[in-house]
This record gives structure tokens, sequence and C-alpha cells, in this order.
């Protein structure tokens, strides 16, 4: 996709948050006072239960716990470039509160893994790219929006295929049972099938949505299951004949690749992933256990905030 689109993109996403701020179009949290002070404690405790789908707010989450000396994040890969920016725009406000991303050598290591030490206590927040299952909403944890996404379909820039697919094609494609792009209206060639890692919380994205749960077809002889969650390395893999999926901030703009319509419907239209005309869009969140120091109520309370939105936007993502 030409380096034009992504202008295109991050225009209408910066116009999108101009707008909302000007007319209060979009709700943000308030600071709470200086979390400097390792001593200031908190006494709100939760009245509500949280929803089934474990989404909730700042609000209902109980601020008990004492201040640490450094908040302790990991998670999603995908969320890397918004995550290091609320942390620069976080210490520029709270410069004695040191953060840090990524567990132990300050590399994220995946939703699914972020889940796991947050749950061991091992760190306080976790980047968050899929939705929780029943067993982390049982022990506690609470998942905060901070901002919207969607995965996009892409291929190499130079496959010959110029359609569109369905959820019902993607879902086939993914389990082995359209091996061939002619199948779906492109040249009589094999599709390579290329899969996010395991530990990808878009690849629990994808199969939740896309193959409603069901199993992957790893071995059909054209299916690749990605060892690391990462992505320049897929989209290079890709050639004339590769089918993957990324989140949409990280195939805008790169010239190896092309972004395919699905359902008739590109990603990269911002009012289709708002009101969900596009099928495979998600919430980004911060996940926390249920009782929370007020330093880590500070940091989701930037990230919900005029300028925490505005880092949403030049990082890709579409604000709340």
């Amino acid at each position: 996709m030409a380096r034009s689109g992504n202008e295109n993109l991050v225009l209408g996403l910066s116009l999108l948050v101009t707008s909302a701020i000007a007319g209060g179009g979009y709700l943000f949290f308030s600071q709470s006072k200086n979390v400097s002070n390792p001593q200031t404690i908190s006494t709100t405790v939760a009245t509500t239960s949280p929803p089934a789908n474990s989404l909730t707010s700042i609000q209902d989450i109980e601020v008990s716990l004492p201040n640490p000396k450094v908040i302790t994040m990991d998670g999603s890969v995908t969320m890397v470039r918004l995550i290091k920016q609320l942390q620069v725009g976080f210490s520029q406000q709270n410069p004695t509160i040191p953060t840090t991303y990524g567990v132990p050598d300050g590399r994220p290591n995946g939703s699914n893994q972020g889940m796991k030490s947050l749950i061991s206590r091992q760190i306080l927040i976790a980047a968050n790219s899929r939705s929780l299952n029943a067993s982390e909403v049982s022990q506690g944890i609470r998942a905060i929006p901070i901002a919207r996404d969607a995965l996009a379909i892409v291929i190499g820039v130079n496959n010959p295929f110029q359609g569109s697919l369905s959820m019902a094609q993607l879902k086939d494609i993914y389990q082995g049972k359209i091996t061939n792009w002619s199948q779906v209206g492109g040249a009589d060639m094999p599709i390579k099938v290329i899969n996010r890692a395991n530990a990808s919380g878009t690849q629990s994205l994808f199969q939740s949505v896309v193959l409603l749960d069901e199993p992957f077809a790893p071995n059909s002889n054209n299916f690749i299951t990605w060892p690391q969650d990462e992505t320049t390395p897929i989209l290079q893999r890709l050639g004339n004949d590769g089918i993957s999926y990324t989140t949409v901030s990280q195939a805008v703009g790169q010239e190896i690749v092309r972004i395919v319509p699905v359902n008739g419907v590109a990603p990269t239209d911002i009012n289709a992933i708002r009101n969900a005309t596009y099928p495979i869009s998600r919430m980004i969140t911060l996940a926390v256990n249920q009782q929370v120091s007020p330093a880590v109520k500070e940091f989701i309370d930037f990230a919900l905030s005029p300028r925490g939105q505005e880092l949403v936007t030049s990082s890709g993502f579409v604000p709340l």
C-alpha cells in the first residue's frame, strides 16, 4: 500500500480526535492527585459488578494499594508503539514514577503471556489486544478500554488477487478448505497461509472472530504458524502467494503489502471500525487486577485523557 494511504489515515484520525475534543465527544477521566507520594492510598471501592465481558471503567477499580517503586507492564506486541508513547507522556507529568514494558528484558511477550504475568502479580498492567477469558475474569482481572483497533488481511503487493474476501472465505482458507487463489477469484496458484504465533493476542482475536473459536488447520501443506509474535518478518515472507493478518496500524503504509477488503469493507475506513461495519475489529485495553495503586490508576487516567487519546491516534489506533 502506498505511503499516502498512511498519511490519509493518520490525518483522518487526527481530525477525529480534534473534533472529539472540541465537542466533548469522548469520555475521559480527570487525573488523580500527584502520585509521587508512595504513601498515598485511595479508598475508592468498586460499587458495581463488572459486565460479563470484563470490560469496565477505571471508576470500577478499587484503588487501595500502596504505590510501587516502578509501574511494571507487559503484554501485546501490537501495542508496543502506543505503550512507549504513553510511557513518555506519563513520565513528563509524573517523573518520579518510572515505568517498564516487557518482562524481564524490556521486550513484550504478547497478550497471553502478559495476562499470565498479571495474574501471578509479576506485573501491574497488561497491555491487552484480545478479550479476557472466563478464567481471567474469575480471578479478578479487569480490562479498561483505551482505544479501538482492527485487523487487516494482508497479501504481498505483487499478488495478482485484486478482490475482496468474505468472512466465510477467510475461515475456509485458515481451515484448509480453500487452498488455491483460483477458488476466490485469483490466479491458479496455491495459497501460502501464514498464521500469527500462538502467544499472540492478535491470533486469539482472529481465531475467535473469523474461525468462531474453531481450530486452525496447521497440518495443511502450505500452512505456517510463525514461531514468534512479530510482524515485519511475516510481511516479508508473503511474496506473491501468501496471506496473513496484522493490526491495521502495522499494515498501513507498508510498501510490500496490500490490504484486502473483508465483506467489501476496508479497515482503513475509520467509521467502519467505530460502528463495527468492518467485521474484524476489537477494543484495545489495559488490564489490571481488581485492586490497584494510585500510580497505576494515574497511568490509566493518562491513557484516557485528551493527551493520551492524541497518542492513541498518532500510534495508528482509533480513539474512543
